[in-house]
């Protein structure tokens, strides 16, 4: 009977351990403007018999850099699933400090959506940086904090606790 108590007790902390699931328009706040992504290539390499010049060009402006977040969102544990743009990469070839993004291309083919769909990931684990095309989910302790990378401005960062390929049901 004790043991049935113990247990009854303890599932209320095991349920709140659970991460809220989120998609990208939950980081934008009630009222305010969604804009579209602009999905125009920044380079049209068919153009351009060098690559590398694709690469020199200068970046694209972000759309809404100082969008609006949502402040409840603060210290909440989430997950979050979306594509890796890297900031940084090791000599093992992972990321461990990167840009989480909604769709694939983000902030390197196309330009940079709003801040607000934008999440800065730290991890001490990292992603191969072969696996970039993959969607991945993200999970942790989400911050509203704005940063600034080379790429984009972000509205939110999160020290990712678990981070696992994104599947289809």
């Amino acid at each position: 009977m004790l043991l049935l108590l113990v247990l009854i007790a303890l599932t209320p902390l095991a349920w709140a351990a659970e991460p809220r699931e989120l998609d990208w328009p939950a980081l934008i706040p009630e009222g305010a403007p969604v804009i579209p992504p602009q999905l125009t290539p920044l380079h049209d390499l068919s153009q351009i018999g060098d690559a590398l010049a694709a690469e020199a060009a200068p970046a694209a402006r972000q759309q809404a850099p100082a969008a609006p977040v949502v402040k409840a969102l603060d210290k909440q544990q989430v997950k979050l699933p979306g594509y890796i743009v890297p900031l940084e990469v090791s000599e093992e070839g992972r990321t461990t400090e990167f840009l989480l993004v909604p769709y694939y291309g983000a902030c390197i083919h196309v330009p940079p959506p709003p801040s607000n769909q934008i999440v800065h990931i730290f991890s001490e684990m990292g992603v191969r940086v072969e696996d970039l095309y993959q969607p991945y989910w993200i999970e942790g302790r989400m911050q509203v904090k704005a940063s600034s990378s080379e790429l984009a401005d972000a509205g939110y960062q999160m020290e990712a606790e678990k981070i696992y390929a994104y599947e289809l049901k």
